[in-house]
Parts: C-alpha cells; sequence; structure tokens
C-alpha cells in the first residue's frame, strides 16, 4: 500500500501533464454511458471508439488506455474492436452508498500526439437489496389510560436502494381497530414510521397484542422486509397491598446459625406490572430492636444476621411494611419466639502428648491424657468418648471425665509413620452436640530392616582389554529404615566362605554402588568373575545383606588366526605330492587353522592369496581344502607355491597366512636330469651349497670307501675268485615308504623305490592306495633309508667306487630338490 500511495502522487501528475499538453486537443464534453449495476465482468458498455470518432486501429497505434482518479480500473478498453466493458463486478451500493447518482468518472488518453477524452459512466441502482429492519422483535409498553391519536415512533427498515426502488409503504398484518400505521417525511426528508392509537386501551380487556409490521420498496418485483410489534398495555395502581395474614409466628432455634430463616411473609396486589411489584421493609413503629433479623425485599424471608441467645431474650415483635410500586403500602405484625437447644458442645482440655512414639514401644504405652467437660446441665451435660476407626490405639477412662490414649499393639514405622487420631466428644442433648481432637503421633525409626538389593543378583558385561577403572554397572539397595538406618554403604566380600580375598580386579564405589573394573581383562585367560558384595546400613547394630555380581567377559577380536598344518616353522616347509594325471577338484592338502577368540570373531575363512599359478588352484572357504581347480597341464611348472590366507570374521578382522608347495609329478622313478636342468629349477645359492656338502662327503666316503675295499680285498681272496657281485639277485632288496604320519594327501599310498645301478635310471612306482583318504607325504629327509636301496656293483679299483657313488649321490641330491 505504501508502494501504492507513492505511485498515485506520480501517476496524478503524469495525468495533469498530458491534459496540460493535450488541452487544445481535449473534447469539452464527457461521453456519457449508463450502466446497470452488478452487471458481470466483460460485460459491453459502449463503443467508446465511436463515440470518439476513432477507429479500432488508431487505438492500438495511438497506445489507447484508461486512466481513473482513485486508480481502479472498473472498466476494460478493448483495442481490437474499441469497446468499453466492465472489468470487475460494480455494486452501486458500495461504490456510491445512498446517493442518489453515482457517476464513474476516467479518462481515455492517447499517445502520438497526446489526446484524450473525459468519460463518464452513471451506474444505475437495480433492487437487490431487501428492507431489512434493524430488531427483528420490537416490544412497546403502552398506558392504559393513554387518549387515542397518540402516536409511538419505531425504528424504520432500511433498504440501500434509492429512488424507486427504496421503501414506499408501511403495513400492519393482521389489521387490527386498536393501531395503524404512518411513514412520513419530515425534516431534511427523513422518514418516520409511527404507530398512531385509534381509540382507547383496556388492560383488563386484553392486557397484550401483538402483529406484524411490513416494509414494501417499489422494485419490480418488489421486495419486503418484516419485523414483529409486541403491545403490553400497561396498568394503573389503583390497588394497594394486602397481606395474607394479620399476624406471623415463627420460632427459631437460639443456635441456628446466621441467614437462617425464620420465617416468610406474603403479600398481594392486583395490579399488574410496577404497580404490582411489591417491597418489603421493616416498620420503626414498633419500640423493639430489629438488629438481629434482616428481611428480603422481594420474596419477604426474614433470616438471622447474627445467633439468638435465648437467656438474653425469649422472643422478638417485628413490623413489617409492604409497598407497591405506585407507593400503595400496607403493615403487618411478626412474632419470633426463640426456642432454647443444647447449644454448649463438650470441650476437650489436653494434660499431655507424647510425640514421636518408638516403633517398638511396648502396648500399654500412655500417648496423651486429656479432659472433657461441658458447661450444659442434665443430659445435656453428659459426656462420651470415643476413638475413630483404630486398631493400634484405644481410649482409657481413669478418674472422672480423664481419659488416656494408649497403645494396645506393636508399632512398625515402616507400615505406618503417623498416626492421625481422632478423639470425639458427645453429650447427651437432643440433638447431642460433639467436639473432636486430633492428635498427630509421629512413629520414629528403629534400626529393624537390613537393606534389600532391587535385584537377587546383577549380571554385568565389560569387554576385554577394557580400559582400568571403567564403569559396567551400579547395585541400588534400599533400606525400609529412615536417616542413620537407612544409609548404606557397599564393600565386597570374599568370594568363599574360607575368607579368600575378593577379586582385585572389581571395585565398588561405596556411597553410589557404582562398580569398576580396574584392570584390563583378557577373554582367553578370564571369561567371568563372580564377586560377593554386602550392603550394610549405618544403624546400631547395622544390619546388612548380599548379592551377588556376575562379571561375563565379551570377547573382542584380538587374536589372529593360528595356523596348525602345513606347520610354518619348519624350514624348508613340506611339499604336497601331485599327480599330472589328477583331475580337477583333486584335493592336495587341507590347511588347518584355530583362532583363540570366540563367537563370529573365531569364524574363520580361507582365501587363496598368491600362488605360482593361480587359475590352477582353489581354497574352501570354510573347509580350508586346497584342491585343483582343472586339469595338469605340460606347460605348468612342476613346483607349484602357495600362500593361503586365513581370515576371522572380527570387525576388524585379522588373519594369518600358510605357505605350502605342490610337486606336480608325472613319472616318479624318472629322476635323471643334467646338473644343467638342476641349476634351472633350483637356487643358484642353494645349489652351491649343496655341492659343496656333497663333494666334502663324497670325499669322506671314498677314503673309507677304499680303505673298506682294501680289507675286504685282502680278508676274502678267495670269495672274490668265485663270483664279481658283493650282492647276489637274491640279496636285491626293496623297501615300501609309508608316510601315513606326515604330509596331507587325501590317501594313504606306499611307494616301493628300487635303484639299480644298471644304466643310472632310478624307479619309483606309483602304488595304489592301500588306506583310503588318508593323508601322507614323502620326506626323504626323514625317511631316506626307507627309501633306498643301493646294489652295489663290485668295482676293482677305487676309482670306479668313487665315480658310481658319486653318481648315486647327485641323482639323490636332484631327488631332494625336485620334493
Amino acid at each position: 500500500r505504501a508502494s501504492a500511495g507513492r505511485r498515485l502522487p506520480q501517476r496524478t501528475a503524469m495525468l495533469c501533464l498530458c491534459a496540460f499538453l493535450s488541452l487544445l486537443h481535449a473534447r469539452a464534453e464527457p461521453i456519457r454511458y449508463s450502466v446497470a449495476e452488478e452487471g458481470e465482468s466483460g460485460s459491453v458498455v459502449a463503443n467508446v471508439a465511436e463515440d470518439a470518432g476513432l477507429s479500432p486501429a488508431q487505438l492500438s497505434a495511438r497506445g489507447a488506455r484508461l486512466l481513473s482518479e482513485d486508480g481502479r480500473q472498473h472498466f476494460r478498453l478493448d483495442r481490437a474492436s474499441g469497446r468499453l466493458v466492465v472489468g470487475e463486478r460494480l455494486d452501486r451500493e458500495e461504490l456510491c452508498g445512498q446517493s442518489a447518482t453515482c457517476t464513474l468518472p476516467f479518462e481515455l488518453l492517447l499517445s502520438n500526439p497526446v489526446q484524450f477524452f473525459r468519460v463518464e459512466v452513471a451506474v444505475e441502482d437495480i433492487n437487490d437489496h431487501a428492507p431489512a429492519f434493524p430488531e427483528e422483535w420490537v416490544n412497546l409498553k403502552i398506558l392504559e389510560t393513554s387518549n387515542p391519536g397518540s402516536r409511538f415512533p419505531l425504528e424504520g427498515a432500511r433498504d440501500l436502494d434509492v429512488g424507486s426502488n427504496g421503501i414506499q409503504a408501511y403495513n400492519i398484518v393482521p389489521e387490527n381497530k386498536y393501531f395503524t400505521v404512518s411513514y412520513r417525511s419530515r425534516i431534511n426528508d427523513d422518514r418516520y414510521v409511527e404507530l398512531i392509537l385509534e381509540q382507547p386501551l383496556d388492560r383488563e380487556e386484553q392486557a397484550e397484542m401483538d402483529f406484524t409490521l411490513i416494509a414494501v420498496d417499489g422494485g419490480s418485483p418488489p421486495r419486503s422486509g418484516t419485523t414483529q410489534i409486541h403491545i403490553v398495555v400497561l396498568d394503573v395502581n389503583d390497588n394497594a397491598p394486602i397481606f395474607s395474614q394479620e399476624l406471623y409466628v415463627g420460632e427459631v432455634l437460639e443456635n441456628a446459625p446466621k441467614g437462617s430463616v425464620v420465617l416468610r411473609i406474603v403479600a398481594t396486589d392486583s395490579d399488574a406490572g410496577v404497580n404490582g411489584d411489591i417491597s418489603y421493609q421493616f416498620s420503626q413503629a414498633g419500640g423493639q430492636s430489629h438488629s438481629a433479623f434482616t428481611i428480603d425485599p422481594t420474596s419477604g424471608e426474614i433470616k438471622l444476621t447474627k445467633p439468638l441467645d435465648f437467656e438474653a431474650a425469649e422472643n422478638y415483635e417485628l413490623r413489617v411494611r409492604a409497598t407497591d410500586g405506585g407507593g400503595l403500602s400496607a403493615i403487618c405484625k411478626v412474632l419470633v419466639e426463640v426456642v432454647d437447644v443444647n447449644d454448649n458442645a463438650p470441650e476437650l482440655v489436653v494434660s499431655s502428648f507424647s510425640s514421636p512414639l518408638p516403633e517398638n514401644a511396648l502396648p500399654g504405652t500412655v500417648v496423651a491424657l486429656f479432659t472433657v467437660r461441658d458447661q450444659d446441665s442434665g443430659a445435656n451435660g453428659k459426656i462420651s468418648c470415643a476413638l475413630e476407626d483404630q486398631l493400634s490405639f484405644s481410649l482409657r477412662p481413669t478418674y472422672k471425665n480423664y481419659f488416656e490414649l494408649v497403645t494396645v499393639s506393636a508399632l512398625d514405622r515402616e507400615e505406618t509413620a503417623r498416626y492421625i487420631l481422632t478423639v470425639t466428644a458427645a453429650d447427651a442433648g437432643s440433638p447431642p452436640l460433639t467436639t473432636t481432637q486430633t492428635f498427630t503421633v509421629d512413629i520414629s525409626d528403629v534400626n529393624d530392616n537390613a537393606p534389600v538389593f532391587n535385584q537377587t543378583s546383577y549380571t554385568m558385561y565389560v569387554r576385554e582389554n577394557n580400559v582400568p577403572t571403567v564403569l559396567v554397572g551400579t547395585i541400588t539397595a534400599t533400606d525400609a529404615d529412615v536417616g542413620p538406618n537407612a544409609k548404606v554403604t557397599y564393600s565386597l566380600l570374599p568370594a568363599h566362605p574360607a575368607g579368600q580375598p575378593s577379586c582385585s580386579c572389581i571395585s565398588v564405589n561405596s556411597e553410589t554402588g557404582d562398580v569398576f573394573v580396574l584392570r584390563p581383562l583378557d577373554y582367553e585367560q578370564v571369561r567371568q568373575i563372580e564377586v560377593l558384595v554386602s550392603a550394610s546400613d549405618a544403624g546400631s547394630p547395622p544390619l546388612s545383606a548380599n548379592v551377588t555380581i556376575r562379571l561375563v567377559v565379551v570377547d573382542e577380536n584380538d587374536n589372529a588366526p593360528l595356523v596348525l598344518y602345513p606347520s610354518q616353522e619348519s624350514s624348508p616347509s613340506s611339499s604336497e605330492l601331485v599327480p599330472v594325471s589328477a583331475e580337477a577338484g583333486y584335493l592336495i592338502t587341507k590347511v588347518v587353522a584355530v583362532d583363540a577368540d570366540s563367537g563370529q570373531n573365531s569364524w574363520l575363512s580361507y582365501h587363496l592369496l598368491r600362488a605360482t599359478d593361480p587359475g590352477l588352484f582353489v581354497v574352501g572357504a570354510q573347509s580350508g581344502e586346497v584342491r585343483l581347480r582343472r586339469l595338469v597341464t605340460e606347460r605348468d611348472a612342476m613346483k607349484q607355491n602357495l600362500i593361503v590366507v586365513v581370515r576371522d570374521n572380527g570387525k576388524p578382522p585379522l588373519s594369518a597366512t600358510a605357505a605350502l608347495s605342490a610337486l606336480m609329478l608325472s613319472d616318479f622313478s624318472d629322476v635323471r636330469l643334467t646338473h644343467s636342468s638342476l641349476a634351472t629349477e633350483d637356487d643358484s645359492s642353494s645349489l652351491t651349497t649343496y655341492l659343496i656338502i656333497s663333494l666334502v662327503f663324497v670325499s669322506l666316503l671314498f677314503l673309507v670307501s677304499t680303505a673298506a675295499f682294501i680289507t675286504c680285498k685282502v680278508c676274502k681272496r678267495k670269495e672274490l675268485k668265485d663270483g664279481h657281485v658283493l650282492y647276489g639277485a637274491s640279496n636285491l632288496q626293496s623297501s615300501l615308504a609309508d608316510a601315513t604320519a606326515t604330509g596331507t594327501l587325501p590317501h594313504a599310498y606306499c611307494y616301493e623305490i628300487s635303484l639299480t645301478t644298471g644304466s643310472g635310471n632310478s624307479e619309483f612306482k606309483f602304488l595304489k592306495p592301500i588306506v583310503p583318504n588318508l593323508a601322507i607325504s614323502l620326506s626323504l629327509r626323514e625317511n631316506s633309508k626307507a627309501l633306498e636301496v643301493f646294489h652295489l656293483p663290485i668295482r676293482v679299483g677305487g676309482v670306479g667306487c668313487f665315480l658310481w657313488i658319486a653318481r648315486r649321490i647327485q641323482q639323490q641330491k636332484w631327488y631332494l630338490n625336485k620334493i
């Protein structure tokens, strides 16, 4: 709105500037149109282009637009047709109110050159509003003594329409002989509606009458509005009040409270309305004071303003005046008699009272001593006492009107800490009066309750490798006593009756009961700890209770898997023998590992980390079995090195690796290889070391063999003449090497090794398994005696023996390297 307010002066200035510049081009007379109100938006008013002498093309070319002083666009200009159309709904009553004429001026402004035309549109009224009275119901009170011709003005109806559409006449329905309606104009053309009384009224004949006043406008069709007229004929005060009795007698108890109704007097008046409204008040004609009484001016009820005393006055004489609304009155006499009653209640006087009372007080302990008395005499002064609904206390009469309040049973503060005892003293009056006395007896605490834990046992959890002094839980014990007797302290007790010290790794806060673990724990060493905790109060003597705390150590993944097989400590590691004819899925070995953790932290999985030919092997993820993925081909290396990783299921997971090797053998009897082939298979450093050792060993063996040979030749010259061999064919030995105790092959195999000296070849026969599913491994280093049988030929001379031994050592060393 602020921005709109700033734009309005700018728009007005622009309009004034345009008007000044185009003054010579302005039309003197405005173009006038008329349109009925409530027209729909878009309805055509007229063709303003034709009336202005312009064509629609000129309107568009010269940028014609409408401008109004108030900024509201009640109309729109259709440039294409030159028509003036209604821009928004027009409500004449909203735009011009009750004005006789309603004109909306605006300007048609054109540019190049600047020219404007003044346009005025008169909004014509339609009969769209019905007359409406300000009130739906009108009440008139008229005295029955009113003269005919009296006028009674009324609030007329209002019609928002003007002219002939406004109100034209008023009518009374149904017509009656008492009233007519007049509708006339007065000063400033203001119209008034009046009721005219045609003949005298008689309240006794007709006290009330009703009719409808109708206002009709001049529209087509006409509209109307109604209001209901209710006439009340007022009576004239021509009757004085009359009492129903000349003398009123009432009785009141002397102990009646303030505000009690003594009696009610009644006077009637045959008049109606104000003349029949009666008010009551005391008359000062009597000499006796009436300050103890009050009278309700409307109902005639006489009430007490203060309690009465029979001993002070036995009766009261009052006079009451009744006056109607017209000023007529009457007087009556009232006699109030005071009735004596038992108005003195018993009195209870306490002589001694003991509180608090210890809960271990013995039955019969005196709590209070009191006496009762009553100022009345006779039956009204005879008193009885009673103790209300108490099983732990009773009243015991002593001397005359003295009573003792004593205990009759054991007390328990934890069950009831406070007793509110009500003693009632009642006299024998009619009705009896009573007095109550309340004794509040507090029970003091005695340490008779031991602490009680909120649980029968506690189970707490702590993760292993915890930080020192970690809080693992809280124990809570409550004591039903109060004060020092309820203050609980906690302490650790020996776990066994023998008095062994409690666990040094657990501590309990003596005040709060917080349980701490003092040092890191290892799940693999300690999985559960039980301690005994005592809760003691501060009473004298103190009472206590014990509870067991079970501390459960929760495992964490802090142990890596441990490979049991194949052993990773032996160097070099053993090799698995695999025939090249083995099918896919052939079990080579099985990796066995364990994890010291528990739960999912000990769930192990096996994966092939690295291999000489990764596509040749597969490892069972759950079993750890190493099998052939495919058939062995000629292109595959004879020796395959594998590394298997074993991983647990912890977060984060820990792992270990197992290194193993496999030899791919096609014929175990073919051991002929040259030194050059050995060099390509083995490391140069290892081969050199083996060769040096072999040469030293051969040299020593040559010397020993030469000495043995010379000795045998000298001692057994005769046997040398009979034959050329040291051992016959029957002495040829063969040996079976059973390797079921070592290795990881899937079946137990027997190998027969026969090494001959004929051509330098060795035969290694591959036999069928003798025990299915039993792992074996050959180790020539450990079972060399079981694997070899040498058939030594007889050579004459030490050189031949040396050469034969050297060749056999070379063959044996090559086979060791292949394995």
